[in-house]
């Protein structure tokens, strides 16, 4: 025999009641005498035997009490009036219903139970129903479904043959309008009976479905009414950014990670909230921080885990674990990381309690149970999970079998023998949570202890996240644990306790979030409130019931299976419902209990952009624990450590720190929804791509723009006008879109332009404002590619040189877009000096090309008549060419060297010294500084400052520097080098006569100048390292040959190069040289040691 479950035997019964009752209303209602009316039409046309044998023997085979008893024979029953109708009548209506179920495919397992075999053997019983049939097809129409009685009987069977929940919905749906309650009732009864039977579990809660609030996810008669009663935040509330750590594993990381042993939560190091907070990390969410229920460790350790810990959702009570170094502990945490600017988070599960736990101890009465098994098939002989000796606790023995996952487990008190059996938690996705007992929230007194217990928690941790929030909602809650008829099927073996929506409202009156909300901000005020909700029930727990965030799962799940079109619908329709929800949303890319973000996104461009867009969507950012590290490990409720041993993936935390760290600490520009606008990004061709996320939002005078191309494809489009944005009140919608400049708040009149930056390209752009109101902006996207636009800067062009720049770049960005303008600016003077400055022309000078010299002459020439143009006034530009003429020809130093002073000792020495010092690198050098120098000549009336000054001023402010490190590169092939000796002319600019004597100072006030000069301390590379200054040997030799050389450039032009003149530079090289050998490099001792001689 097939095995039969009790929802398809109650099943095949209520069918057949129902169509008795509809035989009954029928015959004897509607078309009263029918049945008798119909025995006599079968005699006039078979005979008598056929109309009287099927009632006599079906009385002998199915006796009634009197039969059975002896009290009345076959034909005596049958002519018995007790009533009316009588009882030939009654046996007629379950001849036919016998008729009808042997014809039901459905219930063919149950035919044992009323077999027709014998029935058939004795008398014509089926000829007679088909006479019937034939007569009642002459009778009028059952009114309420316009059919004959036979079709009635026939209709739930045609419409679904194999299935008795098929045929039970067919009469739900096309019979409950003249069923009575009862029967009714009853009939749902059946239907979520089946259901709980036949549905699948431990799948999880099911498909992604974008947001909707147009429609609900479950019947009229289970919602409640949905006004806007969001809670506000406090100032610190919004811009919250949270990480996780399950708190066990991440002690072991630490042991391992600063090698020491590190148990108690007062033992975390300082750096390690040093670098959260320096990360941007304003939230840290420590799972399993409470005391936990030890049988939930012995579950798992029988189960074949022997290191587990209990879960961190079975809980034993609400107080700090001692293994974590309890109150004390805490504490001492709490107040490090506040002095971080970190708030403390933690969990809590309301909605259960450990299976041994304090209150299943104390208050056995506050959970969901019966006073029997909820199935006769259970049995409860396994270990005993309590530690306590008044009481007993035994989970259902298929668990330890794995053959089953029982929703009770049993409680005796041996005191007093009571038995209890308790339910699981039970969300109804997945299997009942064995390690815990369900709260029974239709107590008062359990909702005010567990609302005390949350005031408790909110006094411990400002930030509170509620695990599996949806199941205390009270539709959810009735629909799991007292489903009305017709709405089980969540939760084994409930059904059969279901409510009323009257009569569960009366036990359960009032929402109990909007309890918790409104006692929480009225007795712990300043406590962040974080529901994990699902079930399409995210708006209705912030915007009704006060949760000031939800968790978006959406974001996770649709982003990683790039179910883009999916989850741009659920921003779309959350904005034109109500914005503030989207505020409200907790994004992440992974959950405790979910795959890792490493194992869902990867480590790539994907990764990123979608972490780009969870920290720059409203909404509060969370991060997981490992998320930032690259651990793929998913770290179970029960682990005590980490079990694969990852390496920290440092490319990946430099990554973090360049691309996302920056904008997170940036929080409150992205965490509002007022000026939020998400946007369509429209192809050429005209047409959405979904793939593309777009948004704007502002904050104050900043403004940001984020694309994002969730696909692994190329793309190109342009963004001008938001999706709709409910703007209007609770009770009337007023959706408005705006444009790219009015969600900005851009200024569209002539002349105004505004500067932005890419996070990511580093490149910053520059556009009219008016462009942007009339164009949007456009944009090319590869796969997985994200543009952060920042930095927003309004300018007015008030003389057009702006949009100039604009014209010029048409749309490019650069890397310095202040830089580009000043350059543009100062073309007059930088495109004549990178002319001058030109790697091939001093090549052609250095090999003595005669024609070289005339352009050379040419063009210097060119350079300083623009100079005296930007200056004002100055010298002559012909006696600077003249200056520049006469310092080049003590160049190559080769030639004089043999040519002057051969017989002078100084002299020969000092050049030689000169020759030694990396001649060949020096002679760009010198060649640029010739140049420069005579910039100091050209000032107007009103400069004051010494020729030096004036040309470093004029170095710095005409970009010349720049150019002149681009010249060196060019010459080099070395951008480094370049750089550094770029440095080197600028010094040598300012402190060319440092090595010549001076009556107004002393070598080392000279020397302490340069070492604070700005471009000196990079050059020389002067670094603090344990208090003290040091500078770099080789860039200081470096520095004293270049500045020997520039000496001798201006004695050879003054015609005095002899050792009379030499002696005070070469002294003062030497004793440079010396003292900051004998100082070790230290640039204070270097500088003490030089004190103690004059130049």
């Amino acid at each position: 025999m097939e095995h039969i479950k009790a929802g398809q035997f109650i099943s095949v019964g209520v069918i057949i009641d129902v169509l008795r009752y509809l035989i009954i209303l029928y015959s004897r209602d509607e078309n009263p005498g029918v049945i008798p009316r119909g025995l006599d039409w079968v005699i006039s046309q078979r005979g008598q035997t056929i109309a009287k044998q099927p009632p006599i023997s079906f009385v002998n085979l199915f006796p009634p009490l009197p039969v059975m008893r002896g009290e009345l024979t076959e034909k005596e029953f049958l002519q018995n009036f007790s009533g009316t109708p009588d009882n030939q009548e009654t046996v007629v209506d379950e001849i036919i219903l016998l008729y009808i179920s042997m014809l039901n495919p459905a219930f063919k397992p149950f035919q044992i139970l009323f077999d027709d075999n014998d029935l058939k053997r004795q008398s014509p019983y089926i000829p007679l129903v088909i006479n019937l049939e034939s007569f009642f097809s002459g009778q009028p129409a059952f009114r309420p479904l316009g059919m004959t009685l036979f079709q009635c009987l026939r209709a739930p069977i045609l419409a679904s043959p194999d299935s008795l929940e098929g045929q039970l919905n067919y009469i739900k749906k096309h019979w409950s309008k003249f069923l009575p309650d009862d029967l009714l009732d009853r009939l749902l009864l059946a239907a979520d009976i089946i259901k709980e039977e036949q549905r699948q579990r431990g799948l999880g809660p099911g498909p992604n479905l974008a947001l909707q609030f147009a429609t609900h996810s479950l019947p009229d008669d289970y919602n409640y009414s949905e006004s806007a009663r969001f809670s506000r935040d406090a100032d610190w509330m919004s811009n919250v950014v949270l990480i996780a750590k399950s708190v066990y594993v991440w002690l072991d990381q630490l042991s391992k990670k600063y090698r020491r042993h590190i148990k108690f939560l007062s033992e975390i190091p300082d750096e390690e909230l040093d670098l959260l907070a320096r990360w941007g990390f304003t939230g840290l969410w420590l799972i399993g921080i409470w005391e936990r229920s030890p049988a939930s460790q012995k579950i798992k350790q029988i189960m074949g885990n022997p290191e587990a810990a209990p879960s961190a959702y079975s809980l034993y009570d609400y107080v700090i674990a001692e293994d974590l170094g309890g109150e004390t502990g805490f504490q001492n945490l709490r107040e490090r990381a506040w002095h971080r600017g970190i708030r403390l988070a933690s969990d809590m599960v309301p909605n259960h309690m450990g299976i041994y736990s304090k209150w299943v101890i104390e208050h056995p009465n506050w959970f969901i149970q019966l006073n029997y098994p909820p199935y006769p098939s259970y049995q409860f002989n396994g270990v005993d999970l309590s530690w306590d000796s008044r009481i007993t606790l035994q989970i259902e023995d298929g668990y330890w079998d794995r053959r089953d996952a029982a929703v009770v487990f049993k409680r005796i008190d041996k005191w007093t023998g009571d038995v209890r059996y308790i339910y699981h938690g039970n969300d109804g996705t997945s299997m009942p949570w064995n390690d815990t007992a369900q709260l029974n929230f239709t107590m008062p007194e359990v909702r005010e202890a567990v609302i005390q217990t949350i005031l408790h928690v909110a006094r411990q941790t400002p930030i509170i996240r509620f695990d599996a929030a949806m199941t205390l909602a009270k539709k959810h809650y009735q629909r799991l644990w007292f489903p009305p008829h017709g709405h089980g099927g969540a939760i084994p073996s409930r059904a059969e306790h279901g409510l009323s929506r009257t009569d569960f409202d009366a036990i359960f009156p009032v929402e109990f979030w909007r309890e918790v909300v409104d006692r929480v901000a009225a007795e712990a005020p300043d406590t962040l409130l974080l529901a994990e909700a699902f079930w399409l029930m995210e708006g209705y727990f912030v915007r009704t019931l006060g949760m000031h965030r939800v968790y978006n799962s959406a974001f996770m799940n649709m982003l990683k299976m790039e179910d883009n079109g999916k989850y741009r619908t659920t921003v779309r329709n959350v904005l034109e419902f109500s914005p503030e929800v989207l505020k409200r949303f907790v994004n992440f890319m992974n959950n405790p209990d979910e795959l890792t973000a490493l194992e869902q996104f990867g480590k790539g461009d994907k990764y990123f952009g979608a972490a780009i867009m969870m920290v720059t969507m409203p909404g509060l950012p969370m991060f997981g624990h490992g998320q930032i590290e690259g651990f793929a490990e998913k770290y179970g409720m029960e682990y005590r450590k980490a079990y694969w041993d990852e390496p920290v993936d440092q490319d990946l935390v430099r990554r973090h720190e360049s691309e996302i760290f920056p904008l997170m600490r940036r929080r409150r520009l992205f965490s509002g929804a007022q000026n939020f606008a998400f946007y369509d990004f429209i192809t050429p061709e005209g047409w959405v791509d979904e793939n593309v996320f777009a948004y704007s939002n502002r904050a104050d005078d900043e403004r940001a723009i984020i694309i994002y191309n969730n696909a692994y494809n190329t793309t190109r489009g342009r963004i001008h006008t938001s999706t709709p944005i409910n703007i209007g009140s609770d009770a009337n919608d007023f959706l408005v879109r705006r444009t790219l400049a009015d969600a900005l708040g851009l200024n569209t009149e002539e002349r105004y332009f505004y500067t932005f930056r890419d996070y990511r390209t580093r490149l910053e752009y520059v556009r009219a404002g008016k462009q942007i109101a009339d164009e949007g902006l456009y944009a090319v996207m590869n796969a997985y590619q994200y543009h952060a636009f920042l930095d927003f800067r309004e300018i007015f062009d008030s003389d057009g040189s702006w949009g100039k720049l604009s014209g010029m770049l048409n749309g490019r960005g650069v890397e310095n877009l202040e830089e580009t303008y000043q350059k543009m600016q100062l073309d007059p003077i930088l495109i004549p000096f990178r002319e001058v400055l030109n790697a091939d022309l001093l090549r052609s000078l250095t090999a003595n090309k005669q024609e070289a010299q005339a352009s050379f002459n040419e063009k210097t020439l060119r350079f300083f008549v623009a100079v005296r143009g930007f200056a004002g006034k100055g010298a002559d530009p012909e006696m600077a060419l003249r200056n520049i003429i006469d310092e080049m020809d003590a160049l190559p130093i080769e030639i004089k060297t043999n040519k002057y002073h051969a017989n002078e000792r100084l002299t020969a020495e000092f050049l030689s010294q000169i020759s030694r010092g990396q001649y060949s690198s020096l002679i760009p050098v010198a060649y640029s500084w010739i140049i420069v120098h005579q910039l100091g000549q050209f000032l107007s009336t009103v400069d004051t400052a010494s020729p030096e000054v004036l040309c470093g001023f004029h170095l710095e402010n005409w970009m010349l520097r720049k150019t002149i490190s681009e010249f060196l590169a060019g010459y080099y092939g070395d951008n480094g080098l370049a750089h550094f000796d770029a440095l080197l002319v600028s010094i040598l600019a300012s402190h060319r006569n440092l090595l010549l004597p001076s009556p107004d100072s002393t070598l080392s006030k000279d020397f302490k100048a340069l070492s604070e000069n700005s471009y000196a301390i990079e050059f020389l590379q002067i670094n603090r390292h344990q208090e003290t200054l040091w500078l770099n040997r080789e860039q200081l030799e470096k520095l004293i040959n270049a500045l020997l050389l520039v000496t001798y450039i201006q004695l050879r032009v003054r015609g005095n190069l002899n050792d009379a003149a030499l002696k005070a530079p070469v002294q003062a090289a030497r004793k440079i040289i010396a003292a900051a050998k004998d100082a070790s490099y230290q640039v204070g001792r270097t500088i003490e040691l030089l004190s103690l001689s004059r130049k």
